[in-house]
């Protein structure tokens, strides 16, 4: 494995029912990272993500702590069989969460409480069917911007949510904002523009709201400065005090996450290998299009795990 290492962690979209079953079964610290987060978030989180009983595991407040469990237990388990140690760490979204409780920032439990009740705020800042999201797929960023402000009005907003990698942008807004958008993009000529099956428009104006109310759960629990350097979404930028870590997180609730820019910033730093910690691997299929010459792997079943440990991944 090389010396210059990044840990990435994924936001929602990658939980998927029995995740990390196989893994969780030969490392005992990845399980026992769901009973701590668990207690935090109040619910089983492993019956969820195994059973997901009355179809929880994709409601977004049993999501976020869910996913976090996930991720920040893969990372025990690699610290904890002699991986070695990443230089800088970063997540998308709720992935961010993720990267600050591996650091060491807040604990999981704490981080399991506070994503349960982000999870909740965001739901309740925007009821169901009010707002939407977008995937567009092969427009430059400024075509896109151009878009949101030219179906925009004053009550229907849309804006760009998730720079994702070059050619890869998710808008989100009001519903009807984004229904027009995609419709002048269609017709611009970009064919690949997808609404999404989300309620929430995370990452949009619409969250402010909820933003705010997010601030006031931070001085609930103890918070300290990560042990690794995290770059955060809202500005692809290192914070080197918990205030501004958690400005950063407060902004990223109703501002784009700029992961084309993160991962931009990782590879600034002489990084050659990236790990994405979590299940599914959307962040290292981003991360191949972002900048061909960092390497990017999962380590999410067991023969990945091990061959990442080894030095064997690919």
């Amino acid at each position: 494995m090389p010396e210059q290492l990044a840990f990435v962690f994924p936001g929602q979209g990658s939980q998927s029912m029995g995740m990390l079953a196989e893994l969780a079964a030969a490392q005992p610290s990845l399980r026992a990272a769901f009973d701590e987060a668990s207690q935090g978030a109040g619910v089983d989180l492993w019956d969820l993500s195994q059973n997901n009983p009355d179809d929880q595991l994709n409601r977004t407040e049993f999501t976020q702590p869910a996913l976090l469990a996930a991720s920040v237990g893969l990372y025990r388990a690699w610290i904890e069989q002699g991986g070695a140690q990443p230089a800088v760490l970063s997540g998308h979204s709720l992935g961010e969460y993720s990267a600050l409780v591996a650091a060491g920032a807040l604990s999981l439990a704490d981080g399991a409480a506070l994503v349960r009740k982000r999870g909740q705020l965001m739901q309740a800042a925007c009821p169901a069917g009010t707002g939407g999201m977008a995937a567009v797929l092969g427009a430059d960023d400024d075509l896109v911007r151009k878009a949101c402000r030219t179906v925009s009005t004053d009550t229907e907003i849309v804006v760009p949510a998730n720079f994702n990698s070059p050619g890869q942008i998710v808008i989100g807004g009001s519903k009807p904002a984004v229904d027009r958008a995609v419709a002048w993009l269609q017709e611009q000529g970009i064919r690949k523009v997808m609404p999404l099956a989300v309620s929430v428009p995370s990452h949009t104006p619409l969250m402010a709201d909820a933003a705010q109310q997010l601030r006031a759960e931070f001085d609930k629990i103890t918070w300290s400065l990560p042990a690794i350097p995290v770059i955060q979404n809202v500005d692809a930028s290192v914070h080197d005090s918990v205030e501004s870590i958690q400005d950063a997180l407060v902004r990223q609730l109703s501002m784009p996450v700029l992961w084309t820019h993160c991962v931009q910033a990782i590879a600034a730093r002489g990084i050659s290998q990236v790990i994405e910690c979590g299940p599914g691997k959307v962040l290292a299929g981003l991360i191949k299009r972002i900048d061909g010459n960092l390497t990017a792997t999962t380590i999410n079943t067991p023969d990945s795990f091990l061959a990442a440990l080894q030095g064997d991944a690919k």
